[in-house]
């Protein structure tokens, strides 16, 4: 299967102003394709297909003030194209919303190069429009013998600069184990398991709350457009990549250690979007990241050969008693402790975790 491997680099000052034009351009093709299909399709009833798209690209390049878009490599803009291409797919397929265009200030800024674009040798890469490799720091080796396929490189808004390298390998499945467990998403541990044992939130967005906020406030205070305001963006902005890199290095091991331990993972499908418009645990959910948990044990579970139930969100797995099966009418969240009318004294997230094991189970 293809798996993308993550790595940061450091460019030089003449690949950096590169990559900048690059993701510039890449940007304004996006914007400038989507409001000529948006256009099309309102004025004339029409639609645009890639291949249209294509072509105009070819002859924007050829009008007077567009022809900075020659002087960046054309797989890049290409791309974003076929990226245009596949939001509008998914819209008419009602995957997704309408395409909306890219902004300068918040969305990501990103190229993918395809093969013809860049040259691999010696385990050495140079993209396009460039003279000197990048300086990639190799935090892992790549696959044996792997070929890169596609080449996305990216800046976060903290200013790093990361490369994707997608590549074919062979994931060998585990050997098959007995254990199963139920997983129980809480707002005072992060997860619950059905064995009784609670994994505590480690708080990434807590612990340095303070330091956060002490960023924005400094960044408030900067008068728009000025140099010490770029400097106290990228202050909050490293803040902020500082949180959600401690966290996805958690759930990492979390999920890895779930997947290889247990043959069947069991877990809620909860909607996060609904969740986090209760004001007193929006802050909570978000930096728990159920989402991301979710995501993490769908693509593991089917890269190791185990299976991952998602039961339904309306199961009352903490108001139904996992010794007897007695349903209670109601269970309020700050009743963390409750005993059944059977006589079994029930902590309500082990409770909970056991009853999403057992149905999970059920409906496989």
């Amino acid at each position: 299967m293809k798996r993308a491997y993550k790595y940061r680099f450091h460019p030089t000052p003449e690949q950096a102003c590169e990559l900048a034009r690059t993701f510039g351009c890449v940007r304004y093709v996006y914007n400038k394709a989507l409001e000529m299909r948006s256009r099309a399709y309102t004025i004339e009833g029409r639609k645009v297909s890639y291949v249209e798209t294509s072509a105009t690209l070819t002859a924007w390049k050829r009008t007077e003030g567009l022809e900075f878009l020659s002087e960046v490599s054309s797989v890049p803009l290409q791309q974003a194209l076929r990226h245009l291409q596949a939001a509008f797919a998914n819209f008419f397929a009602k995957r997704a919303k309408y395409p909306v265009f890219k902004s300068r200030k918040k969305s990501r800024a990103s190229a993918e190069y395809t093969r013809s674009a860049f040259r691999w040798r010696d385990g050495t890469l140079t993209l396009a429009k460039m003279d000197t490799p990048l300086d990639i720091v190799w935090s892992r080796p790549l696959p044996e013998g792997a070929e890169p396929s596609t080449v996305t490189v990216s800046r976060d808004a903290a200013g790093r600069w990361f490369v994707s390298i997608l590549v074919e390998e062979t994931i060998r499945p585990l050997e098959p184990v007995d254990a199963s467990v139920g997983v129980d998403a809480g707002i005072t541990s992060l997860v619950t398991l059905s064995t009784g044992e609670k994994i505590t939130k480690p708080k990434h967005e807590r612990r340095d709350r303070r330091r956060l906020a002490k960023a924005q406030r400094d960044l408030s205070r900067k008068a728009k457009g000025s140099n010490n305001r770029a400097e106290a963006r990228l202050k909050v902005a490293r803040a902020h990549a500082r949180i959600t890199d401690r966290r996805r290095d958690f759930l990492h091991k979390l999920t890895t250690r779930l997947v290889r331990e247990n043959q069947t993972v069991v877990i809620e499908d909860l909607t996060v979007r609904n969740l986090v418009k209760s004001h007193n645990l929006a802050r909570a959910i978000s930096d728990a990241s159920w989402r991301e948990l979710r995501s993490m044990l769908e693509y593991k579970a089917a890269w190791y050969g185990r299976d991952l139930v998602v039961i339904d969100r309306w199961f009352p797995s903490s108001r139904l008693c996992s010794a007897c099966g007695a349903l209670q009418e109601t269970m309020p969240l700050g009743v963390r402790e409750w005993t059944c009318a059977c006589g079994a004294v029930h902590d309500r997230d082990v409770n909970a975790a056991k009853n999403i094991l057992a149905v999970g189970l059920a409906e496989r």
